[in-house]
């Protein structure tokens, strides 16, 4: 087993992502803990783990924060949430592959809040984002590169 875990902010992780973290963690013996403020239906696996948080704003996100390893790799699309642990050093990828580092995840949180405002406001941002093959690929492909990366960092 490695010595990092795949950590994944499960509320709203597309199914096909999910089932994708799945397949690497199996395949690759790596320890992935899925947490949400709800039960998340998953196979069964020696590598893969549920843990459900209370049900409160944001508990699901305070309890990956408490748990994350140094050299952990969280998956997520809460933008706040990415920004507490990019802060803390933590490798953290959304579920279409975009890799969250120090020099973007401000003018992420930026413009989340921004549309956040529309939105309170009445004024519906038009929504484009569609998730199909070519975002899965995308995940894939990052996700394999930052797995490989910490592999290799354990070997050296």
């Amino acid at each position: 087993m490695s010595a990092f875990t795949i950590r994944v902010d499960a509320d709203s992780c597309p199914v096909s992502v999910r089932e994708m973290i799945i397949r690497f963690a199996d395949r690759l013996k790596i320890k992935t803990v899925f947490t949400a403020n709800r039960i998340i239906p998953l196979p069964r696996s020696s590598y893969v783990h549920m843990e459900v948080s209370e049900n409160l704003p944001d508990a699901a996100d305070n309890q990956i924060v408490a748990q994350c390893g140094n050299n952990d790799i969280v998956i997520t699309r809460d933008i706040p949430l990415a920004q507490r642990l990019v802060d803390m050093g933590i490798t953290v990828l959304n579920d279409r592959g975009i890799l969250y580092t120090a020099e973007n995840i401000r003018e992420r949180l930026s413009l989340r809040n921004f549309n956040l405002e529309l939105y309170e406001r009445g004024i519906a941002a038009e929504k484009t984002d569609r998730f199909g093959k070519k975002e899965l690929n995308l995940f894939a492909n990052s996700f394999d590169r930052e797995i490989q990366k910490k592999l290799k960092k354990l070997k050296a």
